[in-house]
């Protein structure tokens, strides 16, 4: 009876360790897709002046930017928005952990196990948010936009369990009149 009680703790615990390097993998995941989003233009190109209207004119990404295996082709904060990769890709579409960051593979030995992110997804929504609280969505357009990564794993049942999920706001600033 003592050695079941035993058996049974250690299951649990390791299945609790298991879960924390999942959930520590995925914001780190989460991390690195806010870092990739972050670095790129607020908007596509902004008319002369860089009116505010103009910037919140699309949302989106272009036809061409979709044209690539992954994300390489985005060039602006609002082409993530609705982005999903099942399982999570680099920037060239390859699934994470397996490609060179030039669009190749890796060499197998130095690959991640295929199995290891089948059932992860990454979820990416760009949303304008409420200029004097961003934590509500704005249903207008503003100059303050929500970027929203989620890393979930995909259960047999078809349910997702969420294991890490980032948002940043960042603001358009109107450039200065030349």
């Amino acid at each position: 009876m003592a050695g079941a009680v035993l058996l049974l703790s250690v299951e649990s615990s390791l299945e609790n360790t298991a879960d924390a390097v999942d959930r520590t993998i995925a914001d780190g995941i989460a991390q690195q897709m806010l870092d990739q989003i972050l670095t790129k233009k607020y908007v596509e190109n902004a008319g002369a002046g860089g009116a505010l209207a103009d910037v919140l004119a699309g949302v989106g990404a272009a036809l061409d930017e979709l044209t690539g295996g992954g994300t390489e082709l985005y060039d602006d904060v609002d082409d993530y928005n609705g982005y999903m990769a099942n399982p999570p890709e680099d920037i060239y579409g390859q699934p994470l952990g397996t490609g060179d960051n030039a669009g190749g593979q890796r060499l197998a030995n130095f690959r991640v196990p295929g199995a290891f992110f089948q059932n992860w997804r990454v979820r990416v929504q760009v949303y304008f948010v409420d200029p004097s609280d961003h934590r509500i969505v704005s249903s207008s357009a503003t100059a303050y936009r929500a970027v929203q990564v989620v890393v979930e794993r995909l259960e047999a049942d078809g349910s997702a369990i969420t294991l890490a999920d980032r948002k940043r706001v960042i603001s358009y600033i109107q450039p200065p009149a030349s």
